[in-house]
């Protein structure tokens, strides 16, 4: 519970304290925010990401007397769900506009009963939240149909350049694959940044969360994963790098990493959910400056790097991503109501050496699922291939594929 003077203070300061901030680099994701009033709009991703920035350039550009309420601010940790019709009252007193903006708004439960409420009332609700369980699990209950969920990512490689004001091309993309995308880690340059925010996710977000007592088992973990990117993973193989004997406990800590956007699991394709479920499947990073910050320089692997960029560039763009396996491994696998459309190699240098293979895991998967084109993503090669049987291969470099 919490005082109705001290809560009207807590959102006084904040929206002064938010406004007296710049609004940074304009978001590629704001112009894709719908405006209605008839659904809450759920803004999700991981920590740090400029989800609060994000309702910021919202606030500046369409909204600016909106109510905004940053609920992870330790001067509420006391708030409760009765306290939301202090904030009724407070919306009739100051007469407030019927925009609400709650920021990290899955800290307090029940919170989605009163986004009911306020929905019901004709208010325009903007939501941000960093796990995609919790938001989802009561999303589906008490705002079933009344909902639309748009994911917020550290910056694009496009956005990427845009802030720091490079050219697309191989040098910038070398310094995005080593620094990735976070907002705060390309302003302060500090490694420490995201080792902090790392350990913060695992402690707040998940140990304390989840009351997980073996937090060494659960850090173990997410670095061999960060130190693994690219390649393919069973819960049984996690268990002695883990140092985590039960399967079960392994895939119950991925879950949670996943839900906070730390990693992905990527299945392989097929139209057998069993198949999917029993095969090894892919790893990624939400952001290739996490790997480069909290793992040793000895395991970095450029081409597994660059692979980590180009899922997190189509699952921007594509809900349905696997990989290929058949008589040979293609990296990427696209589909869009229920049919393949693209199938994507990638391969840091085409050379000699690794040619045939490469074009043998693709020519595999475009044979597989009928397609006549596919294509390789290097780092700074561009070519195209016309095979015997009528096939064509298109290779990109990254700096145009990711733009």
């Amino acid at each position: 519970m919490i005082q109705i003077d001290f809560l009207s203070e807590i959102i006084k300061e904040q929206k002064i304290s938010l406004e007296l901030k710049d609004v940074g680099m304009i978001r590629e994701k704001l112009e894709t925010l719908p405006s209605i009033t008839n659904f809450a709009v759920i803004i999700s991703g991981i920590r740090r990401c400029g989800k609060s920035t994000l309702l910021h350039q919202l606030l500046a550009e369409k909204y600016p007397d909106a109510l905004y309420i940053n609920f992870d601010d330790p001067r509420l940790y006391d708030f409760e769900i009765s306290d939301f019709t202090k904030i009724d009252k407070i919306i009739i007193e100051e007469g407030i506009s019927k925009v609400l903006m709650f920021d990290e708004i899955q800290i307090i439960i029940g919170w989605e009963r009163y986004i009911r409420q306020k929905l019901d009332e004709g208010y325009k609700v903007f939501v941000t939240g960093s796990n995609a369980s919790l938001l989802s699990r009561e999303l589906g209950t008490s705002l079933t149909g009344r909902h639309l969920t748009k994911e917020l990512f550290p910056f694009s490689y496009r956005e990427f350049c845009k802030f720091k004001e490079y050219e697309k091309e191989e040098a910038s993309l070398i310094e995005y694959m080593q620094n990735g995308g976070f907002p705060e880690n390309l302003t302060k340059s500090y490694e420490e940044v995201l080792a902090t925010l790392l350990d913060d996710i695992l402690t707040r977000d998940i140990a304390v969360r989840y009351n997980i007592r073996d937090t060494k088992g659960l850090k173990r973990l997410t670095m061999f994963l960060l130190s693994n990117i690219g390649n393919l993973t069973s819960a049984n193989k996690l268990k002695e790098p883990s140092g985590i004997n039960s399967a079960t406990t392994i895939l119950e800590y991925i879950s949670h990493l996943e839900n906070s956007y730390l990693i992905s699991l990527l299945p392989i394709f097929s139209h057998s959910l069993k198949k999917q479920a029993v095969n090894p499947k892919k790893i990624y990073a939400i952001d290739t400056g996490l790997v480069s910050s909290n793992v040793s320089r000895l395991k970095e692997n450029a081409g597994h790097k660059l692979e980590n960029l180009v899922y997190n560039s189509l699952r921007h763009n594509y809900k349905e991503i696997y990989y290929h396996k058949g008589v040979a491994e293609c990296d990427f696998v696209i589909v869009e109501k229920g049919a393949v459309q693209q199938v994507i190699q990638v391969c840091h240098t085409l050379d000699s050496d690794n040619r045939k293979r490469e074009i043998a895991g693709l020519v595999d998967a475009m044979k597989t699922y009928n397609l006549n084109k596919g294509t390789i993503v290097t780092l700074s090669q561009e070519d195209t291939f016309i095979l015997d049987d009528g096939l064509t291969i298109e290779v990109v470099p990254g700096f145009k594929f990711l733009i």
